[in-house]
């Protein structure tokens, strides 16, 4: 299920990111890989604000749809 619809404060594990190499690059230094833990913390809009490790990150609607989680 993309991200957006995932349950809040549960921790979810990242299986798909469907987006071009580049921003794969750029979710990978931010903490979100593939088998990675994260947690929705907020989400309104289509927009996420996660958790990944230590940090909060904040998803705008197009990208938070490219990225596809299981409980």
């Amino acid at each position: 299920m993309p991200i957006v619809m995932a349950p809040l404060n549960t921790d979810v594990t990242v299986v798909k990111i469907m987006t071009e190499e580049k921003t794969k690059k750029h979710l990978e230094n931010l903490g979100i890989t593939i088998d990675s833990k994260v947690r929705v913390l907020s989400e309104e809009g289509g927009s996420v604000i996660l958790l990944v490790k230590d940090g909060r990150l904040a998803l705008d609607k197009t990208m938070a749809t490219k990225i596809f989680v299981r409980i």
